[in-house]
């Protein structure tokens, strides 16, 4: 088989591209590992929820191979090996490999994952967890961050009594400020979440969780919401650059001129981002690239040299904010979970910072401004400014003067 592009991946950076180029009528193929459609992993959650059926998040068509396994890359021969014994021959090929879950090295946690234990990362994860989980089972979900507060936030929703564990000092401590998260754990414990902080687990007996101190949680189910770490075997056996993701430019090309990186695999500039955002701007951005070749919008041969083709966009970076709203089932005083945040909440001496907090509504707004630029900021419960914020800090720009920086926190931003 052959294809002028091949994609390996079917995740929402792989989708995102296949669909931008078939715009132009390229040729593109997309080998996707899972059986099921392109699907929003944000959504997960709200799958675990019971909100949502798994075709509800769905993604929107795409040339897809499901179920079909890159196992190797000839870059001699510029073939991709499949598990399935095929071969697909590319002009171009893009890894958009994703992430994998982070296993943290526990005692009890050697090979395979003990009965109970679950990630929580693919749609499979999300229906062994939904096919566990069931009214007054004792679940914990080990990890703090944005996927571990999804997670435990939808067991509650199905009856769970949930133990939240993480290790560092406050939830979600890669986004939120203090503030911001002392009111994230109020709604979790308004569903009956019991949240520990500063709790280090180390290690399993079956789905019992051992912390270090020696006490034990009973448990029936396990989650296991410790991050996620770039995908690159496939690109590290084949001889690529890779330092924590796959190393790109600008043109997000890797150290092989026939092969590129987008997405959560990808590392440019010294930066994985790990976001939906950048995927889908990297993909657009790739997009852009490889239909500025014309060997690969007419002619099928490569007659061109890579360092001879036009030029094209080029990817400088995101500036990528952070988003989680979950409105699943739930006791009607914890409504929906709304939070956002984006660039350094944590202020420098001379920065100044504006802070609005309303605790009756459980909403908090908080922006750090230094010099005339926004670098940060924190939303809780009341997302109606976001929208403004997020303009003016993705575009970097001068804030008026005409502005008091208290409106920065009114409903539009104040802009």
């Amino acid at each position: 088989m052959e294809s002028k592009i091949v994609v390996i991946g079917g995740g929402t950076a792989g989708v995102r591209l296949a669909r931008q180029l078939g715009v132009h009528g390229v040729d593109v193929t997309v080998l996707g590992e899972e059986p099921h459609a392109p699907y929003n992993r944000l959504l997960l959650a709200e799958v675990l929820a019971g909100r949502y059926g798994p075709e509800v998040i769905a993604l929107p068509e795409a040339p897809v191979r499901r179920g079909v396994r890159a196992t190797a890359i000839d870059r001699d021969l510029r073939l991709v090996h499949c598990a399935d014994g095929t071969s697909v021959a590319y002009e171009r090929l893009v890894l958009a490999t994703g992430s994998n879950p982070v296993l943290p090295p526990l005692r009890g946690l050697a090979g395979e994952l003990p009965d109970g234990v679950h990630p929580f990362r693919t749609l499979d994860d999300c229906a062994a967890l939904s096919a566990a989980v069931r009214p007054g089972i004792h679940a914990v979900v080990v990890g703090g961050g944005l996927l571990g507060v999804s997670a435990a936030r939808a067991l509650a929703a199905r009856g769970a009594r949930v133990v939240l564990a993480q290790q560092g000092e406050h939830l979600m401590e890669r986004h939120l400020d203090v503030s911001a998260s002392q009111l994230l754990r109020g709604h979790l414990e308004s569903l009956g979440v019991e949240v520990h902080t500063e709790c280090r687990v180390r290690g399993l007996r079956g789905t019992a969780v051992e912390l270090a101190d020696g006490y034990v949680l009973d448990s029936e189910l396990v989650v296991l919401a410790c991050g996620v770490r770039p995908r690159v075997g496939l690109a590290h056996a084949a001889g690529l650059e890779v330092r924590r993701g796959i190393v790109v430019d600008d043109e997000l090309r890797t150290s092989d001129p026939y092969i590129y990186a987008i997405g959560d695999c990808a590392e440019h500039d010294g930066q994985v981002y790990g976001l939906a955002g950048p995927a889908l701007e990297q993909a657009d951005v790739l997009a852009s690239v490889l239909t500025s070749a014309p060997e690969l919008t007419s002619a099928p041969d490569l007659t061109s040299a890579p360092e001879l083709i036009s030029a094209s966009p080029r990817y400088t970076g995101t500036r990528a904010l952070t988003r989680l709203t979950l409105t699943g089932p739930g006791p009607a005083t914890a409504g929906p979970l709304d939070l956002a945040a984006f660039g350094d909440p944590t202020p420098r001496p001379g920065d100044d910072v504006v802070q609005l907090a309303d605790a009756t509504r459980g909403a908090y707004r908080k922006v750090v401004v230094r010099g005339d630029r926004l670098v940060g900021g924190v939303l809780f419960g009341d997302l109606a400014a976001v929208g403004a914020l997020a303009r003016a800090w993705e575009g970097d720009e001068a804030l008026p003067e005409s502005v008091p920086l208290l409106h920065l926190l009114t409903n539009d931003g104040g802009l």
